[in-house]
């Protein structure tokens, strides 16, 4: 024995009656009289025990022997109930009297405690209890804490407690005991402290290290014990490697096997796999935690089997004794409880034990006899373990310490007493919480709620709950809740029924929470309880749906212990059943770091062993399968606990509402505003809140009320917005006023390109910003302080010029004209100065039956004001040595202007005229072909008669070809006296058709040239914009009246078409026969019944040409017919020689190309009468071009080089024209096909002489003409 001075003197005791005291053969009885004289000497005593010493229930003995002042106790403390009552059942029976006399225990729900008692042995959380009902423990005259090795956080704290208590009581005597511990640091804390070291048993414990053997070891020098010599698993398969131990141990002789497991899952696929390899008579015991009272009471009692092998979590690692066991098997793992302050969530993960750890395990084996522990890994991974366990402190949430420490008023937590202070991260995040929770203000003292929160007996976050169940009026329900999270889960799930024991607890499950389902759980009990018979038929139901009557009664024993205190806090029980959303937003009060939002699945699809949940701080969590929401999967969740078992995973968890997260957290939410601007409608300034909760989005994008938030960013939107921008609705005098003027002042800015130089919005803001008081930033309170000042001064709010204008105004309205004059109606002009906008420049709003009476020449000359600029850019543009004798050109734009009339031919036209006077230069039309600016082009509008837009842009041409024939139909449509025009006429009956006609249209005279339109079936008489197109649609609808007149007559010639079928099969390249009958049906009627003959315009001139007509459509059917019969023969030929292998690629793609555009799908029609009879010509021209091209290649080359030169500038300009192309236009197409014969097949002969300079010089003349 050693012993060291001591920490104090002791004041004498008083003995009391005992019964006679003896002490059992163990080492620690040996040493009686040097503990006892050590207890009357010293006020505090470490003993240090080893396993099987007998310590834990003979000390308790010997501090009685020692003396204990009259009244007072002898506290024993336990780290686990099931000790606690063990420990104290054991000494009970020593001393020779029941459980609950001289000896008694209390731990939570069972208090076996008497007056008369003098040795109480509790759990560590229950002495912490009393000590908020009694700071100085004074009922307490010895207080003796067993398996400190532990250093659970209940023990640290003790420990820590009971040192500040010794220097305030002087009465009071400390023992620490336990089978391993670091005894000088224990010494240390306690003022050096005397130290007594007791020996074990003497029976000696074999060690023998078999570690499991894994894919990529080598193979073990130890031959394999069942047979196999295989290589395990991937894993290490931790179970075949126990089952070759048990077998091992089995040939050493009878005894019992403890195995360490770290968890439920290991015993349940351990005893699994033990079932099946051991014979009958083995018996496999689970030991753990959750088993029920019977389940743990089966390893204490006697068997008749002839083997038992208990699997145990690290419960059976101290205190307490399985009997029987002679030898352990170690994995050398445990499932460790530890804290993470950076993710705030409890981790369950599987760790090495220390060598303490190991040590106590191995002692399990050496209680009875010689034992062996084999452990399942190597001497030198011990070696490098730490020699003792983490202490819980360091490794779990503070809040609950700072609390109680705070009730207490023990001070800062940084200053305690601990035998390991905890680092700063966990004290901090401790603190936290309990912000969090609202239990501490900001100077860290307590709240009235964190006092609240001290008096239950509960995790600071389940109290939490409790405490904001009054608001929510749903007291009742969280006292059911909080004792429920409170206590262990009474729903058992014994491993060979699990399946049924799912099945009967599905009937407490909620699909929307599982708190719910524990209100489910209890109402359905307290229904029992009320309806029960016996005690026995209760227990008999509660086994039968897989529910632990002992938790039962423990959840109801709480429920009632925090009823009690509930009322103590005043806190008053709702009378009505309260709903789902009251509920569970007191829940959220405690429970704000475990909610957890689930992302759309699309976004964000978690990666393999992460959560499909984004919670708190950026944790990803996943719902525990065993929920009843786990296959739901809710967009919001809330969890009773977080824990990290390799995966983070929800258990207890709820679907909840952002709105009800924000709410409970209001304290702690992160809100950032973005994009405050000026709202009309609302006549406030606005923004959007992103509301955050640790890192989640609760509320993306919330529009809220920015003028509270920031009054003066407000004012200064509110002015800018509202008055200077105008964005306020008012038919106040001074808005309508003040606007007209900006709007005045923006127009002529527009005109004249000088956007934001006239106006000057920064002096108009100043204007406002000193008359306008500093508080205001909305429309209410505008208009009161408005009414008030206008009283007083009627003007205070009426701009002036001044007040707007930075510099003189020089725009000259005369240079900008609002409207352009078209066929005597004013077109609105509207400018706008933004570059890289469509509208940039000016635009002519042009009404839809005006689009083809506008003058593409005004159009081009633009608008006085912009015609300097679009004057001097195309002189610009032109090559230098035409440019360099204009210059300067300001003068010479000057010069122009003062002799050209706006507006008599296109610009570039006159220009180009002018120019040639004035240098000699010949301007060709490329020329001026340079980019131009686009607000140096007229922009057109077009509408229709309501005034929606139907097409704009810069292109007349364009819109012409999009919208001209609509706008020629609907020209007189909008007549005021419409009576003129007609439809659906079969025949003609309308009397003379005059060449013009005057008629009124929105208060306008209009000329209108009147046209029979064809409409299929009939015609329709129509007034148009244009004599020309009057007269090309009346040729057609001319055409149409005849056919219906001579309708007998076309019939016939329809059924004689149909017997064509030889042409028909010719034909089939292009199309079938109602194709060809119909266009051959089309041309015969356009060539017969009209031709080149004047159209009639009255009744008598349409008899007579009617009478004409008939006898020419056999003579031209016959003409046709035989001149498409040839047509088609040549194409079949040109197209086979074209089909065959090409020899001359590049002829033979030219001639492709040829072929398709002489004779398209539709030439029949499309081919104008006189050509139609030159098509076998150009045909047989490309027949004998591809005869000669074998002898004449260079010069074949030569010619078609001088041909596509011509034909890409003909294609080039027919793409610029939409529509028919121009006479002009079209006769050079056709000069190319006479071009092509005088090249390739001169002896076809052709009308008039042709040659590629002919044409060049022809085009030059053509390029100089305008495509309108």
């Amino acid at each position: 024995m050693t012993v060291r001075p001591a920490a104090g003197p002791v004041q004498a005791r008083h003995e009391l009656t005992l019964p006679p005291l003896h002490y059992p053969d163990l080492p620690v009885s040996v040493r009686r009289d040097d503990i006892l004289a050590a207890l009357r000497a010293h006020r505090v005593l470490i003993l240090c025990g080893e396993t099987g010493s007998g310590k834990t229930t003979q000390i308790p003995k010997m501090c009685l022997e020692a003396g204990v002042r009259p009244g007072k106790l002898i506290g024993c403390t336990q780290p686990r109930r099931i000790a606690a009552r063990s420990v104290a059942a054991r000494i009970a029976q020593e001393l020779g009297g029941e459980l609950g006399g001289l000896v008694g225990y209390k731990v939570r729900f069972t208090d076996k405690v008497r007056a008369d008692t003098a040795i109480k042995v509790m759990t560590d959380g229950i002495l912490l209890a009393e000590s908020l009902g009694d700071p100085l423990l004074s009922r307490y005259d010895t207080i003796l804490i067993d398996e400190a090795h532990e250093r659970s956080l209940n023990i640290d704290f003790l420990l820590g407690y009971l040192k500040t208590l010794l220097e305030k009581r002087a009465d009071l005597r400390v023992v620490i005991t336990s089978a391993t511990i670091d005894a000088e640091r224990f010494s240390k804390h306690f003022g050096d402290a005397p130290v007594i070291e007791v020996s074990g048993r003497t029976y000696p414990v074999e060690i023998r290290w078999r570690p499991i053997e894994r894919e990529d070891d080598q193979p073990s020098p130890r031959p394999s014990l069942r047979g196999g010599g295989g290589k395990r698993d991937a894993q290490g398969d931790l179970t075949a490697a126990i089952l070759d131990a048990t077998d091992e141990l089995a040939r050493e002789g009878a005894g019992d096997i403890l195995v360490f497991l770290p968890g439920e899952r290991e015993i349940r696929d351990t005893a699994e796999a033990l079932r099946k390899h051991h014979p009958p008579g083995t018996e496999i015991l689970p030991l753990f935690s959750r088993l029920s009272v019977a389940e743990q009471d089966a390893i204490f009692r006697p068997t008749q089997a002839l083997r038992r092998i208990v699997l145990a979590t690290n419960v059976a690692e101290t205190s307490l004794t399985v009997p029987g066991i002679r030898y352990v098997i170690d994995p050398g793992t445990a499932r460790v409880k530890r804290y993470s302050a950076r993710n705030k969530v409890e981790q369950l993960l599987v760790e090495k034990v220390s060598q303490a750890s190991a040590n106590q395990r191995a002692g399990r084996c050496g209680r009875v006899a010689d034992g062996i522990c084999i452990r399942l890994y190597d001497e030198a991974d011990f070696a490098n373990r730490p020699r003792f366990t983490d202490p819980e402190l360091l490794r779990s949430s503070l809040a609950g310490v700072i609390l109680r420490m705070k009730s207490l008023n023990l001070g800062d937590v940084v200053g305690f007493p601990f035998i390991d202070p905890p680092g700063n991260r966990l004290v901090t995040d401790g603190y936290q919480l309990l912000a969090e929770l609202h239990a501490l203000d900001e100077q860290g003292h307590l709240t009235k709620i964190g006092r609240q929160l001290a008096k239950l007996p509960l995790d600071p976050r389940v109290a939490r709950m409790l405490l904001a169940a009054e608001q929510q009026r749903c007291v009742r329900e969280i006292l059911v809740i909080a004792s429920a999270l409170s206590v262990q889960d009474p729903r058992d799930r014994p491993m060979e029924r699990a399946q049924a024991a799912d099945e009967k607890h599905r009937l407490f499950a909620d699909e929307r929470s599982d708190f719910m389902g524990w209100l489910k759980l209890w109402t359905w009990y307290d229904e029992q309880l009320r309806h029960k018979k016996t005690n026995r038929q209760l227990q008999t139901l509660l086994q039968d749906h897989f529910l632990s009557p002992r938790r039962m009664r423990e959840w109801r024993d709480i429920h009632g212990q925090l009823h009690a205190q509930a009322g103590e806090l005043g806190l008053r029980e709702n009378e009505k059943d309260a709903g789902y959303d009251a509920i569970h937003q007191a829940l959220l009060a405690g429970l704000l770091g475990n909610i957890g939002f689930k992302a759309d699945e699309a976004k964000a699809r978690p990666k393999p062993g992460e959560g499909n949940y984004l919670g708190a701080r950026g944790i990803k969590l996943s719902i525990h399968p065993g929920s009843a929401l786990a296959k739901k999967g809710p967009k919001w969740i809330v969890a009773a606990e977080l824990t990290d078992t390799g995966r983070l995973l929800a258990r207890t968890v709820a679907e909840v509402r952002p709105e009800w997260i924000e709410s409970a957290g209001r304290h702690l939410l992160t809100r950032m505003y973005i994009e405050p601007h000026w709202d009309r409608d609302s006549a406030r300034v606005t923004a959007f809140e992103r509301v955050s909760l640790y890192g989640i989005t609760l509320a993306a994008r919330r529009k809220i009320h920015y003028g509270p938030i920031d009054p003066v960013l407000s004012r200064e939107l509110f002015i800018r917005g509202a008055l200077v921008a105008g964005e306020y609705d008012t038919q106040a005098p001074w808005h309508a006023h003040n606007r007209a003027l900006i709007k005045e002042i923006e127009t002529l800015e527009h005109k004249a390109r000088k956007s934001g130089v006239w106006l000057d919005e920064e002096r108009i803001f100043r204007v406002f910003d000193a008359r306008i008081p500093a508080e205001l930033h909305n429309g209410p309170a505008f208009e009161q302080w408005r009414r008030e000042a206008e009283a007083a001064d009627p003007k205070i709010l009426f701009l002036a010029r001044e007040d707007i204008v930075a510099e003189g105004i020089g725009a000259d309205h005369a240079l900008f004209p609002e409207s352009m004059e078209i066929d005597g109606v004013a077109c609105k002009l509207k400018y706008r100065f933004e570059p890289g906008h469509p509208l940039d420049g000016v635009t002519l709003r042009l009404p839809l039956y005006l689009l083809n009476r506008v003058d593409a020449a005004r159009a081009d000359w633009l608008v006085p004001g912009l015609i300097r600029e679009k004057l001097t850019a195309l002189l610009k543009n032109l090559p230098k040595d035409k440019r360099r004798p204009l210059i300067p050109l300001p003068d010479t734009v000057t010069a122009f202007l003062s002799t050209e009339q706006p507006g008599e031919r296109a610009l570039t036209e006159a220009l180009g005229r002018w120019i040639r006077r004035k240098t000699g230069a010949d301007i060709h039309p490329d020329e001026w072909k340079g980019e131009l600016p686009a607000h140096l082009r007229m922009n057109f509008s077009v509408v229709d008669d309501g005034g929606q837009e139907l097409a704009g842009g810069r292109d007349l041409a364009a819109l012409r070809a999009q919208l001209g024939g609509a706008a020629r139909i609907t020209y007189g449509g909008g007549a005021e006296d419409n009576s003129f025009e007609r439809s659906g006429l079969t025949e003609w009956a309308f009397g003379d058709l005059p060449a013009q006609v005057k008629f009124r249209r929105g208060g306008r005279e209009l000329v209108g040239y009147p046209a029979l339109v064809d409409a299929g079936e009939a015609v329709d008489l129509r007034l148009l914009d244009d004599a020309a197109a009057a007269g090309a649609e009346t040729r057609r609808g001319v055409v149409r009246l005849l056919r219906i007149a001579l309708a007998v007559q076309f019939k016939q010639l329809d059924r004689d078409l149909a017997r064509e079928t030889a042409l028909a099969l010719k034909y089939r390249a292009f199309g079938g026969a109602d194709k060809l009958r119909a266009e051959l049906l089309d041309a015969i009627a356009a060539r017969a019944l009209l031709g080149d003959d004047e159209a009639p315009r009255s009744p008598k001139a349409f008899d007579k040409q009617k009478e004409r007509a008939k006898p020419r459509v056999a003579v031209v059917k016959q003409a046709l017919l035989r001149d498409v019969a040839e047509i088609l023969d040549l194409h079949a030929q040109v197209a086979a020689r074209l089909g065959a292998a090409p020899q001359f690629p590049g002829p033979m793609r030219d001639e492709a190309t040829h072929l398709a555009a002489l004779v398209p799908n539709d030439f029949i029609v499309a081919t104008p009468w006189v050509r139609l009879k030159d098509l076998p010509r150009y045909l047989r021209g490309i027949l004998k071009r591809l005869e000669k091209l074998p002898a004449s290649a260079e010069r074949d080359g030569r010619a078609m080089a001088g041909i596509l030169t011509l034909q890409n500038k003909y294609l080039a300009r027919r793409a610029q024209v939409k529509g028919a192309a121009p006479a002009a236009l079209d006769a050079f197409r056709w000069h190319l096909e006479e071009l092509r014969i005088s090249l390739y097949a001169q002896e076809l002969k052709t009308p008039y002489p042709v040659s590629v300079k002919r044409l060049d010089k022809q085009w030059d003349e053509l390029a100089r003409q305008p495509l309108d």
